[in-house]
């Protein structure tokens, strides 16, 4: 029999169960033939048919060797065959988890400069990777991307399926999985994960910290701490909704609200933009010390801007090592997350400038912010300082002080909870913010502010947001305005152009938004109106506690939301019926 006809015989009795075996003799039979003798179309067609039938199998290590055996008897198409054998005999060896053989095979393949070879097997490994995401295994979704990243030689021309690049898909991966091993006090694992793909993801190493409490830390004899204001118990908000009481889906804040301190560190590392303060070892955070931390969605560095990666578990924290460090001599910290937004700005931050106004606090430390930063802010904090203080932007680049004081937030706070817990509606003290609200009338008075007006009626208008937006605000106004009321957007007037709105009003109807935090500066007799979506999870006890640290009164009016996919219902858009509103009208105006 000829050879060539010996060797399709071969190729034609493969079958699963055999496929191995057959292919060593197909093997020896081409090392005892001249490859050219054996070289005919319908061989390689044979062959190109059982390569095709093994992937089909999931048999991709023989399919590559019934690939690799075409390219020896087909010289004209050797590369062809030669990208269907690295694809598959990537795809057996990831199949296997295989991944430092895979590594390996990624190197040498590199090194044999098969430039085709590669970007196809990429293309491949990238789709496997999305695949196994999918299937929410995200090692080995990470592990494919990082060897398609090593065979492309980069993210240029990649992307997976969701659009990110490699890179940024690998280094989201890895928070996720590293937060998983965290939370189960494995930081070791986590950094060692970390450490497997940071330099595809761009990111320096990473350490272990223990996370402390400011007032902790000091114990330890790493600060000084002054307590200026013991903690204290809250009163229960009443809330209070047009339509009577409700049941709330949210997790009632607690009402312990915590001590307000000075605290001082030398030495600290910091990253604007974030909360993380390190001092050697130990991360000093009060929020991730707190024992409700478990069910707070801590967010420093996992957001667009951010200058640093942070991971979190109930004792210790994973934070990447900066690759540039800024030094400055000392400074008060009045940065962090979120402070460029104004309700966070006005809640979580300015409260702090009452203790960096403390005859404890050393004079000459200037006022560190964000230097993006929005200039009503900056205009807050003239009117709160009482020293004159410097005030000093920094870039979003890691920060050492030689000397930093630290103030709280008025209260726990999580910004957002976990998925498996209630959205949890912090409650304000209502001491702090009456002592913001008063030194902030007192300096305005001072100022030449006419604080004497009264009588007003205001509408806060949401038209320039896109989100929790109220659709029919046009036909509200057009009902309000024969009743006196005015339109007012605040975002357009300065802090103490709205306070002296604020102040002026007897009655303000507006979005349950960052806006109606102003109702802090409210006269004690106003009534304020706040329409709101109809999730039962909305921040209802936490609005009722700042806006009526003013002595004014607040009800919500629900309406009807506008649903939409991919809007978090927090978010929606929302309509408020004209019946409801003068109903709320009738609220107002009604006698206390």
């Amino acid at each position: 029999m000829r050879p060539t006809a010996t060797f399709i015989d071969l190729v034609r009795s493969i079958d699963i169960g055999n496929a191995r075996d057959k292919l060593e003799k197909l093997t020896t039979l081409l090392s005892a033939e001249p490859p050219a003798s054996l070289c005919s179309a319908a061989t390689v067609r044979h062959l190109e048919a059982l390569g095709f039938r093994l992937e089909g199998s999931d048999r991709f290590g023989d399919a590559a060797r019934a690939y690799e055996l075409a390219a020896t008897i087909d010289p004209r198409e050797h590369q062809r065959w030669r990208m269907a054998a690295v694809t598959a005999r990537l795809r057996d060896l990831i199949e296997r988890e295989n991944w430092d053989e895979a590594s390996a095979f990624v190197a040498e393949i590199r090194r044999d400069g098969a430039e085709a070879a590669m970007h196809e097997a990429a293309a491949t490994i990238l789709r496997v990777g999305w695949d196994h995401e999918c299937r929410y295994r995200p090692e080995p979704a990470v592990q494919c991307y990082r060897i398609a990243f090593a065979l492309n030689g980069g993210d240029a021309g990649l992307a997976t399926g969701d659009g990110h690049s490699v890179s940024v898909k690998i280094r989201n991966l890895r928070i996720l999985q590293m937060n998983a091993l965290a939370e189960v006090d494995r930081h070791e694992e986590a950094a060692a994960l970390h450490e497997s793909t940071r330099s595809i993801a761009g990111l320096g190493p990473i350490g272990i910290y223990d996370i402390v409490s400011a007032r902790q830390a000091a114990d330890e004899g790493r600060g000084v701490y002054r307590e200026l204001l013991a903690g204290r118990t809250m009163a229960d908000p009443d809330v209070q909704f047009l339509d009577g009481p409700i049941t709330l889906t949210s997790r009632p804040g607690t009402l312990d609200a915590p001590p307000q301190y000075l605290a001082l560190f030398k030495d600290c590392l910091t990253f604007p933009r974030s909360n993380v303060v390190l001092h050697g070892q130990c991360l000093i955070y009060d929020l991730a010390a707190h024992p409700l931390s478990g069910l707070a969605e801590i967010k420093d560095g996992v957001n667009p801007g951010q200058i640093m990666t942070a991971v979190w578990g109930p004792r210790r924290a994973l934070i990447e090592a900066p690759a540039e460090i800024r030094e400055i001599d000392a400074g008060l910290m009045l940065f962090g997350f979120q402070s460029r937004q104004y309700g966070h700005w006005l809640l979580e931050f300015v409260p702090r400038l009452l203790s960096f106004n403390d005859p404890a606090c050393p004079s000459g430390i200037p006022i560190c912010v964000d230097a993006e930063m929005p200039e009503s802010h900056r205009q807050i904090i003239t009117l709160m300082d009482e020293r004159d203080r410097p005030v000093v932007t920094l870039p979003p680049v890691a920060t050492r002080f030689r000397e930093l004081a630290m103030a709280p937030v008025p209260a726990f706070f999580p910004f957002d909870t976990r998925p498996e817990f209630p959205i949890y509606d912090a409650i304000w003290p209502q001491d702090i913010l009456a002592a913001v609200r008063r030194r902030i009338l007192e300096r305005l008075a001072a100022d030449g502010l006419d604080l004497r007006q009264a009588g007003r009626r205001v509408i806060l208008s949401r038209r320039g947001f896109a989100q929790r937006r109220l659709v029919n605000e046009a036909d509200i106004i057009e009902a309000l305005q024969p009743h006196g009321f005015e339109v007012v957007h605040p975002e357009q007037l300065t802090f103490a152009e709205q306070v002296a709105i604020y102040h002026s009003a007897d009655i303000i109807v507006g979005s349950a938004s960052s806006a109606l935090i102003n109702c802090m500066f409210c006269r004690p007799a106003a009534r304020v109106v706040a329409l709101t979506h109809e999730s039962l999870a909305f921040y209802f006890r936490g609005f009722t506690s700042f806006v009526e640290s003013s002595g004014a009164r607040l009800l919500f009016v629900r309406g009807s939301t506008e649903h939409a996919e991919g809007i978090h219902p927090m978010h929606a858009n929302y309509s408020v019926s004209l019946e409801q509103v003068s109903r709320a009208l009738a609220f107002a105006t009604s006698v206390s």
